[in-house]
């Protein structure tokens, strides 16, 4: 196991439990911050309403017995009720009902008739982050209707240590709100999510160790809807591969018988070629006019096996890309098929003089010599003259290069099958590895190579190189 790997799988806060327990309990908190900033503003103002209440109570008692009320007993109402004066109006007439000495001027004043909910949540957060103790003067409607307003003087530290006090049961409430709906949360996801992921993965990595068993695909059991559909994707995928792999290995097994019948059948064609090069020579008509015959064939199938034997050993290196003269490379490509000059066959190249493509130059050069070739071989079979023709441009997404000629198109049996190996044979005669390899340097390099048109008027095909990775249809 690799170190990413090890550190990936070390940790729980990077598990999908680990991480899902970690939201879940910061989406409880945040619930519960919400619910704290109105609840400890609704604390104060019933605070506050409860002083004003008691505050009442007592100045009505005052009021009742006129000026039967003793010092001592004006200073007891005013403990009761926890605050220094109290201010009645009645009948428009601001009365001074209850009072005793402040110990400090009032420092604020608020009216709690007209607080809205923002003002009550400001006015509660900066009493609770204010650790002076103040006066304060509290205005609030009485209550039964005894008046037009009450007014009182209390100091602000006791509402403080009850707001905290009320704060931290709370937040305490919270947080265990908070860890037991995680952990039942949690305990959900494991066994919905999290374990049908996990047995996906091991079967994944049941199936990498031995992909050619079928016992080992996958059946979709899952009852969630998204694991079902990833589940019956895999079995599928898994199924198909394993077919392949299957497959794959008889044609491996298939190749292998096929490489030493030709290595056997190669050498003995071989001293078949020497014995009808020996005929070949005979003064007997009959063996002359069979004897060229005979030589062809024989130098057909030797050339047969060759390039089967050819084709098995090849392994293609990754193409080297570097910078391209296209217009140089086309001509080098024409001169090499000997289509420089005059003659039956001619070559056009349309090809811009500063047109510079990124490519692996020998494997390109093989492309466009097996095109070009098939191009001059398909025209000389008429007996007739014709031209070829190669030209290039660009997009903002890629080269093309195209190659056409005018020669009697492919036939019908040649197009279904032609970049297959053994099968696709462009010309007749051929053994169709030509254009099977030409598509395989292509697909390295990230293109396409494909048969824009044949028929009756000629061929052409269409290579395709992307500008950059990935750009290739």
């Amino acid at each position: 196991m690799t170190k990413s790997v090890a550190a990936r799988r070390g940790g729980f806060i990077n598990t999908l439990s680990g991480r899902f327990l970690l939201l879940t309990v910061a989406f409880v908190m945040l619930a519960e911050v919400l619910i704290f900033v109105p609840s400890i503003a609704r604390f104060r103002a019933d605070f506050l309403t409860l002083r004003l209440e008691k505050a009442q109570i007592a100045s009505l008692a005052q009021l009742a017995a006129e000026d039967m009320v003793t010092p001592a007993l004006e200073k007891e109402l005013l403990a009761n009720a926890e605050v220094y004066n109290v201010v009645l109006r009645r009948n428009e007439v601001r009365q001074l009902v209850l009072s005793s000495p402040l110990p400090t001027p009032i420092s604020d004043t608020f009216d709690l008739r007209e607080a809205g909910p923002w003002t009550l949540i400001r006015d509660a957060f900066a009493c609770l982050f204010d650790p002076d103790d103040q006066i304060i003067r509290v205005i609030g409607y009485p209550v039964q209707s005894a008046g037009l307003l009450i007014e009182i003087t209390m100091d602000s530290a006791p509402m403080r240590d009850a707001m905290l006090d009320y704060g931290g049961r709370i937040l305490l409430l919270s947080a265990l709100i908070s860890g037991v709906t995680a952990f039942f949360l949690f305990l959900a996801v494991q066994r919905l999510i999290v374990l049908p992921i996990r047995r996906v993965v091991n079967h994944m990595t049941a199936y990498a160790e031995a992909p050619e068993d079928a016992r080992r695909v996958i059946e979709p059991t899952a009852s969630v809807v998204e694991l079902r559909d990833a589940e019956e994707a895999m079995h599928a995928m898994q199924t198909q591969l394993t077919g392949s792999l299957r497959q794959k290995e008889r044609l491996a097994q298939l190749g292998g018988a096929v490489a030493k019948i030709s290595h056997d059948l190669r050498n003995i064609l071989t001293t078949a070629q020497l014995f009808a090069d020996r005929i070949e020579g005979s003064t007997d008509p009959m063996v002359a006019r069979a004897a060229p015959k005979l030589v062809g064939s024989i130098a057909r199938a030797v050339a047969l096996c060759e390039s089967t034997l050819a084709f098995g050993k090849a392994e293609e290196p990754a193409p080297q890309l570097r910078e391209v003269a296209l217009a140089t490379l086309a001509e080098d490509v024409a001169e090499g098929e000997g289509l420089a000059g005059e003659g039956p066959v001619t070559c056009l190249i349309e090809v811009p003089e500063a047109l510079v493509i990124h490519a692996d130059y020998d494997q390109l050069f093989r492309v466009l010599s097996n095109l070009v070739r098939n191009a001059r071989q398909a025209i000389e079979a008429t007996g007739a003259e014709g031209s070829i023709e190669i030209s290039a441009g660009e997009s903002a997404s890629e080269w093309w290069i195209r190659v056409g000629d005018t020669g009697p198109g492919l036939p019908e049996k040649a197009r279904e099958h032609l970049f297959e190996a053994f099968q696709g044979g462009a010309r007749k005669g051929g053994i169709g590895l030509g254009l099977a390899i030409a598509a395989e340097l292509i697909r390295g390099h990230g293109g396409r190579l494909e048969l824009a048109r044949s028929d009756a008027d000629g061929t052409e095909f269409l290579v395709h190189l992307p500008k950059t990775i990935g750009s290739a249809v």
